[in-house]
Formats: structure tokens, C-alpha cells, sequence
């Protein structure tokens, strides 16, 4: 990959007339130099059991080839044929509503049987087909895939033996999970209940754990079929999407990213994200920090993301390069929109593609095509950025989980995501750069700020080495909820937050709901929106540790809401509430006072974001992002020459235009 790729995913299969030279004519207009092809057609592919038609796929890839577009081959699996469905009507996925009727796409079970067997032999027919295509750079497997909540026979099967594998015994089990509780006790491994019926959190939680770990392995095993066929050139990835609210929202609950990416060259996502007024690019900034955390640091594909789509998300004028460049801000080395064309029938028939149901040009695409000019003249500027970050947001799919199973009352969301959410746009703001990783490892001194939201479930080891981070010198802020419990969800029982306590100088045993309560503080400058206590109190008592705030309450407010302690050549801080943004903004600046930080790429909030690294030359480029209806000037506009316009920055200021993008190399 010696350039950036500029693509849509194209079917020639959905077209209601003859289209594709017309297609490529204006492909090439736009810019665009790959499209993803196959992998939602199965039923086309294979119309009958053994019987096959290449017809679209042939004439697309030819097609593209001579004309300069690179092609992505899609494995087809993620939705089957209705031939597939009635002969083995077991590959149906069941859930906990039971099991589904076909209709839509990703309703089958990928640990069944029949399943894989005619997944395989799909891919292998495919693959053997047009392995040796010169227009092919990669290859996609599958596409979004999740567990789909299977809990069906064969899952039940699986995960049964897994539990026999990790416990010596089945006491072993019962004592490691609590089943003692309400008879939940299992005294012969015949006799394992339903497991999407359990009331306990912890096989709950060990269910939910193995339903991601055969997800990593349906991908690994996929992957390494096409691993077989594709040639030392080219990559093969998965896009990954995440929670959905609509647009993406957080942390995929039903895919543990980090171990799903370990089998490709590659990590590709899907990022969707509200549009018009509501365009701010939080988004895109964590998932792209996902992304590129799931390869240590290494750029990354946005396989999947919007041109037109939904009506509430026609972009204004400038709000698709705003998008586009800043995917390529947070990493991106390839942007590809769903989809080229808009489909004039079934289920998406109303999330426009690049192109209108007419195929005419449009704003849209008529701003594509500056998208793609600039592409093509900056990928030697713009190629193989490299991002380093000292501040990491800790992400934990089990401590998801477990949270999830345990939401004070009134809470219907996935609560951990909201949390998240919380600490991450308090960031993205303030335009600190964050990576986003799974885990700390021992040799984590290349941070400097560690933020850990709600890490509920944890085992001594991952809390113990947060207790070294901030001793070796780190500083840390540490929300509620974290260190509570085991691996396995088992409470702690000793003081809380667990081991955790001895870096963050503090301890309760005693937790409330607030209600319309507020902070108060001699330490802090706080007004009525950053005094607000949401969520969850916990009534903090310092051991060692300085109160910055404590609850304005009658009753608690003896007891404190926010701590800071020293610990070591480091420094933690403890929030026992989920503090509004505005307030993590001023802890974070509390806690990183004389900690000059890499990740601040400008003292100037936003709506400017600014994003940036190091380019294969050596240069440091930065991007200037402005996220609003409003012209807005620079502040601190690093000197250089700006790539867009070619022209130089040298004492001169740096002016956005509304929605404006400026690339600063210096």
C-alpha cells in the first residue's frame, strides 16, 4: 500500500440497468482507485447448492483492472441464501428470543456445523476463482460480524467444554462463579442450565467472553483460509464496527476488536457518525483510536462510512472533506464509502450512496471529487503517518460486561459505553490525542496520563500494574466502579476499589444514588453544570489521599467525591461519581500541571480539533479541523507550508473556513 486508497463498496449485482462503464467513467472522475466487491452476494454466487456464477464478479474485476481500480474481494458469508437456510435449517441462529427466521443478513449460528462447512466452501470456490487477478490488492472476511447473542446448542456445547478446560473441577467452577447462590450450584456438568438464563453475573459474564472468543476464532479461521490463496502483496482485514445508537457510538460489546485483529495484516473499520449541525468528529477520533490500538499503533482502513446516507446525514457543504481528512488525521490510510450507488429497492433503499437513485452528480459527489484530487497529489505527503501518543484511554470488553450486569436503576443503556463517552469527549476537546488499548502493559512508560473508566472487572494483576504505572511516575484517573471485582465478577472483599486503593489513597465500603445532589470545593472552580453528581455515588474515605471535592448533601457529605494522592514518583486521582465533561477537563489539567504532554495538540478547544504525526519523511504534519458553521482563526498553527493550497504559513495566520480543513507539514 504506496498510497492512499479513495473507494466505495460497489455491486454490480443491485444495479437496475447497465451501469458499469458509466460507473467507472465517473469513479475515475471522482478519484476513486479501489472498490470492495462480494461479500454480501452468496445468494448470486451460489443461486443452487454446487452450482455457480462468477458473472458479476469477472466482468467488475476486468472491468476495474483496465481502468486503474484496485478491487477488495469480500468473502460472502455474512448473509446466506435461502437455499442454505431451508436445507439446513439448524445454521439459524438462536438467540435468547429463539431461534430466527430467515430474512436478514448475519442470522446464522458460526459455530454450527453445516454452517462452516458451506462457508468454507464458498470462500475456497471464490477465492480459487480469483486468486490470480491482477486487480485484487486484499481481502475482507465476512463483514460485521458478531456473535448475533447465539446461545444455541452447539454454542451451549462449546462453551460447556470450555469450562471444563479452564476448571480443574466442577467445584472448582461453582466456587470461582458463587453459584452456591439460589441453588445455582452445578454438581455434574450434565446437568448446566441455559446459560443466557443465568441470574448470576459471573457465568453470565464468562458466557458473553466465550461468545467473543469464538468470534476471534470464526475470523481466525476464515482468515486463514484466504491466507491460503492470496498472494504475499496483499492484505486481508475484518471491519469492525461498533456499538450502535443510530451512528457509532462505543465499544462493540459483542467483539473483543483486540483479539479478533491479532489474525489480519491489517485493521479495517465502519465509523457512521450524526452529520449536518450535529458534525463533531467524536467519532471518527475513537474509532480511529480503536483502530489503530488493535495493531499496536499501526494505520488503518475505514472500510465503511457515509457519503450521503441517512437524510439526516446529507452532508453540508465541506463537511464531506472535513470527514474524509479527518479520518486520514487519526490514521486512515484508506476511505471507502458505503456505497457507490443508491439501492432502489429492499431494505436499505433510503441510505444514499456517493451517487443519488438518478446516478447523477451531485453536491456530494461533485465534492468527492476534490477529496479524491487531493488524495491522489498529497499520498506521498499524507502516507504512513505515524502516531504516538503519551496519554491512553484503558478499554475493557469483561469489565463491560460486568458493569452492564449491574446498572443503578433507571439506566437502559450500555452504561459502560456512556462512561466511555464521558472521558473521551472530555478529551477529544481539549484536543489531547488519546490511544485507546486493552490492557497496560508492564512496560507502559511511554504514557504519561492513564484515564480508566469503570474498570469493574479486573483481575490483581491488570490492578497491580495500574498501582506501578502511577509508582513508576505516571498519573492516572480512575473512575468509579473500578477495581470492585475479580476476573470472574467475584466482589472483592477487602477494601475498595480493590488493590487500586493503595495508588489512589482512598477507601469506601458504602455507595448511593444521588439525587439532584452537587459537589462542593475549595480546590476546584466549579458552577452548576461541572457540581453535578450523576450515576452513582460512592462515599469516599481519604487514607492518605487529598479531598478535592465532597458531596453537597446533609447526610453524605462528611465523605468525599474526589480524591488526589501521591504515590510513588506518580500521582492518581479517584472520582466516586460520573462527572460531566467540563469537570474531567479541569481534573485533567489538575492532574497533568508541569506534565508537558505530546498528546496536546493545542491549547485551543474545540470546535477546532487538531490531529496530526509524523509523515514517512520525517515531517510532523498536523491537521487543522473546524467543526462548526463558523469561520475560526488559529491560534497556534504550527509554521510550514499548508499541502492544500501550497502555501506558506511563515508568520502568517492560519483561518478556517466554515466546516474548513487546513494540512500543515513542518
Amino acid at each position: 500500500m504506496n498510497k492512499l486508497y479513495y473507494g466505495v463498496a460497489y455491486y454490480d449485482e443491485y444495479m437496475p440497468v447497465e451501469r458499469l462503464e458509466n460507473d467507472i467513467a465517473m469513479m475515475l472522475d471522482a478519484g476513486i482507485n479501489v472498490v470492495r466487491i462480494a461479500e454480501s452476494t452468496w445468494s448470486t454466487l451460489e443461486p443452487a447448492e454446487g452450482q455457480y456464477n462468477f458473472h458479476h464478479i469477472d466482468r467488475v474485476l476486468d472491468a476495474m483492472h483496465q481502468a486503474g481500480i484496485a478491487v477488495i474481494i469480500g468473502t460472502p458469508t455474512y448473509a446466506i441464501p435461502a437455499w442454505l437456510a431451508r436445507k439446513y435449517p439448524e445454521i439459524m441462529v438462536t438467540t435468547p428470543e429463539g431461534q430466527q427466521k430467515y430474512g436478514r443478513r448475519q442470522i446464522m449460528d458460526i459455530v454450527n456445523p453445516d454452517f462452516l462447512h458451506h462457508a468454507e466452501n464458498i470462500i475456497r470456490v471464490l477465492l480459487s476463482h480469483v486468486k490470480d487477478h491482477p486487480a485484487i490488492i486484499g481481502y475482507q472476511v465476512d463483514n460485521e460480524t458478531k456473535h448475533y447473542d447465539n446461545c444455541g446448542p452447539e454454542m451451549k456445547q462449546k462453551f460447556v467444554a470450555s469450562m471444563q478446560e479452564q476448571f480443574a473441577n466442577i467445584d472448582e467452577m461453582n466456587q470461582a462463579f458463587g453459584l452456591n447462590y439460589w441453588s445455582n450450584r452445578i454438581d455434574d456438568w450434565q446437568d448446566f442450565p441455559p446459560p443466557e438464563a443465568t441470574i448470576n453475573a459471573s457465568l453470565g459474564c464468562a458466557f458473553s467472553r466465550f461468545q467473543r472468543q469464538c468470534v476471534t476464532q470464526y475470523l481466525a479461521w476464515q482468515a486463514a483460509l484466504v491466507n491460503e490463496y492470496r498472494k504475499p502483496h496483499q492484505f486481508v482485514t475484518q471491519n469492525f464496527d461498533f456499538e450502535w445508537r443510530g451512528y457509532s457510538f462505543g465499544v462493540q460489546p459483542r467483539v473483543d476488536h483486540f483479539a479478533a485483529a491479532r489474525a489480519m495484516t491489517v485493521a479495517s473499520v465502519d465509523i457512521y457518525h450524526p452529520s449536518q449541525e450535529k458534525l463533531t468528529g467524536r467519532e471518527i477520533a475513537f474509532g480511529g483510536a480503536i483502530a489503530r490500538g488493535m495493531k499496536h499503533g499501526q494505520n488503518y482502513y475505514v472500510m465503511e462510512t457515509q457519503a450521503q446516507g441517512f437524510a439526516q446525514w446529507v452532508p453540508f457543504p465541506g463537511q464531506l472533506r472535513l470527514q474524509a481528512f479527518s479520518h486520514l488525521a487519526h490514521g486512515a490510510t484508506l476511505l471507502s464509502y458505503w456505497h457507490w450507488h443508491s439501492i432502489h429497492n429492499s431494505f436499505e433503499t433510503y441510505w444514499k450512496g456517493l451517487l443519488s437513485h438518478d446516478f447523477a452528480p451531485n453536491p456530494t459527489y461533485t465534492e468527492a471529487k476534490t477529496i479524491g484530487a487531493d488524495f491522489a497529489r498529497l499520498s506521498p505527503r499524507l502516507m504512513d503517518l505515524k502516531i504516538e501518543n503519551d496519554v491512553a484511554i484503558l478499554i475493557n470488553n469483561e469489565a463491560m460486561d460486568a458493569l452492564n450486569w449491574f446498572k443503578p436503576e433507571g439506566v437502559s443503556t450500555n452504561l459502560y459505553n456512556d462512561i466511555f463517552r464521558q472521558f473521551h469527549d472530555a478529551l477529544y476537546e481539549e484536543n489531547i490525542s488519546a490511544d485507546i488499548i486493552s490492557d497496560l502493559p508492564a512496560d507502559s512508560g511511554r504514557y504519561k496520563l492513564l484515564i480508566v473508566p469503570a474498570l469493574y472487572a479486573a483481575s490483581d494483576d491488570l490492578l497491580g500494574r495500574i498501582n506501578a504505572f502511577v509508582e513508576g511516575g505516571g498519573r492516572a484517573l480512575i473512575g468509579f466502579k473500578s477495581g470492585f471485582s475479580d476476573e470472574n465478577v467475584q466482589v472483592r472483599h477487602g477494601a475498595q476499589p480493590g488493590i487500586l486503593h493503595e495508588c489512589c489513597g482512598v477507601t469506601y465500603n458504602q455507595f448511593v444514588l444521588p439525587h439532584d445532589t452537587q459537589l462542593i470545593s475549595e480546590r476546584l472552580e466549579l458552577d452548576a453544570q461541572s457540581s453535578r453528581v450523576s450515576i452513582w455515588m460512592e462515599l469516599l474515605k481519604p487514607q492518605g489521599a487529598q479531598v478535592l471535592a465532597r458531596y453537597d448533601h446533609p447526610v453524605w457529605g462528611e465523605y468525599a467525591a474526589i480524591t488526589e494522592h501521591d504515590f510513588g514518583r506518580g500521582k492518581a486521582m479517584y472520582i466516586g461519581f460520573l462527572p460531566e465533561i467540563s469537570l474531567i477537563k479541569q481534573l485533567v489539567a489538575r492532574l497533568t500541571t508541569g506534565l508537558p504532554l505530546s498528546a496536546r495538540m493545542s491549547r485551543q478547544p474545540f470546535p477546532l480539533i487538531v490531529r496530526g504525526g509524523v509523515n514517512s519523511a520525517g515531517q510532523r504534519v498536523r491537521y487543522y479541523l473546524n467543526y462548526s458553521e463558523n469561520e475560526l482563526t488559529v491560534e497556534d498553527a504550527q509554521q510550514g507550508e499548508e499541502l492544500l493550497s501550497g502555501t506558506s504559513l511563515h508568520g502568517q495566520p492560519l483561518v478556517l473556513a466554515p466546516w474548513g480543513v487546513a494540512i500543515v507539514a513542518g
